[in-house]
């Protein structure tokens, strides 16, 4: 007998999502910084910090971007693997399917940071997209030929693994278990003496944010979402799975911060306590945007979003490639000239509006750009 798997419907709130989280990326934290600066107050001040990755050690609203976007990663998979998982859909399909896109993924990444300008000397060969296309290639192995135990003890495994080698294991330039510094930690070492390509800036040299052994908790990430994805689709009431989402997400915030307190959170290392203080977010949200736009269906306000979150990847490449900020002050920048105090703000906010016409252009005419 041939199982036969369901259509599964299409959850506005994934898009929305991840539509809000590419809207930070793509010029939202520009005009939200120029909005604060504009208005000046001690609070407005207060968060236009949360619009900045701190330093090294802690936790901003910023630093939950890039996790944010690789737990959407996690949760799509369920949904667009599923039929891989009856009877007349061979996995072996699933698995030239995902071998694409995680190629076309990682050479995307390298594209991006200037693969075809040939200065194979100075390319940097880490990335957001390489990280993204790791991350993706394993958590949907994982889906595709376990069931929901082993991603539950993989997350558990990879987080307790993490932390032990780098609370117990020093960097040979360290002599010292339990380094967690810029400059001598052993993600850093790792990096600077295995990772080809340049080294990203931002890690003030000593290491780099899309790193080899800070890929390893990434994943547990992406396994995060896949189990938020599973749950989403299991058959059960709609509360119950927004329930869920929101309890889970606050254990994990809790263990998180918990955890924090001997093996620190740091974004740049990935550590296992950030990962569980972002994945604890990344969960609320989720719960917040399902109950909201799926549950309730309160779905007008999350056109803007989901425009976004069609075709994240299409709008991050773009930016890139297409100067968004030089046509907004093309088009905007005498009014900034004349808008007084507001003026600094005027053109941040072109930016998106830009941006999102651009998008709003190919999503009315159905054109999705996905590797």
């Amino acid at each position: 007998m041939t199982a036969q798997v369901g259509k599964v419907e299409r959850l506005t709130s994934i898009d929305a999502l991840r539509g809000f989280d590419m809207f930070w990326i793509v010029g939202g934290d520009a005009a939200a910084r120029a909005l604060c600066g504009w208005w000046g107050t001690p609070p407005a001040m207060a968060l236009q910090e949360q619009f900045e990755h701190v330093d090294w050690q802690g936790f901003r609203f910023y630093d939950l971007i890039f996790p944010l976007f690789l737990f959407l990663v996690g949760v799509v998979l369920p949904f667009s693997l599923r039929k891989y998982q009856a009877e007349g859909h061979p996995r072996g399909d699933a698995l030239i399917r995902t071998a694409r896109r995680v190629v076309l993924l990682f050479l995307l990444g390298l594209v991006y940071n200037g693969l075809l300008r040939f200065h194979f000397d100075t390319l940097r060969v880490a990335g957001v997209l390489q990280r993204i296309a790791v991350c993706y290639g394993i958590a949907a192995l994982i889906y595709l030929f376990t069931t929901v135990r082993l991603p539950v003890v993989t997350l558990v495994v990879i987080l307790a693994g993490y932390w032990a080698l780098l609370t117990f294991v020093p960097a040979p330039e360290s002599h010292r278990a339990g380094d967690f510094s810029i400059e001598t930690n052993l993600a850093g070492y790792v990096d600077r003496h295995a990772l080809p390509g340049k080294i990203y800036d931002a890690y003030y040299g000593y290491g780099d944010n899309e790193g080899l052994l800070s890929t390893i908790p990434a994943v547990a990430t992406a396994l995060l979402g896949v189990l938020a994805g599973r749950w989403l689709l299991a058959d059960r009431n709609r509360w119950i799975k927004a329930l869920g989402l929101a309890a889970a997400g606050g254990i994990c915030l809790g263990l998180g911060l918990a955890w924090g307190r001997s093996f620190p959170i740091i974004k740049n290392l990935w550590t296992s306590s950030f990962v569980l203080v972002a994945g604890g977010w990344s969960l609320l949200l989720l719960a917040l945007f399902y109950t909201v736009i799926d549950v309730l269906r309160l779905r007008v306000w999350s056109t803007f979003f989901v425009v976004i979150g069609v075709n994240a990847i299409t709008i991050y490449v773009a930016c890139r490639i297409v100067p968004f900020d030089e046509i907004a002050e093309f088009l905007l920048g005498g009014v900034a000239e004349h808008a007084g105090s507001f003026g600094p703000v005027v053109v941040p906010l072109g930016v998106i509006v830009v941006e999102w016409l651009f998008l709003l252009h190919l999503y009315r005419n159905r054109i999705f750009l996905r590797v």
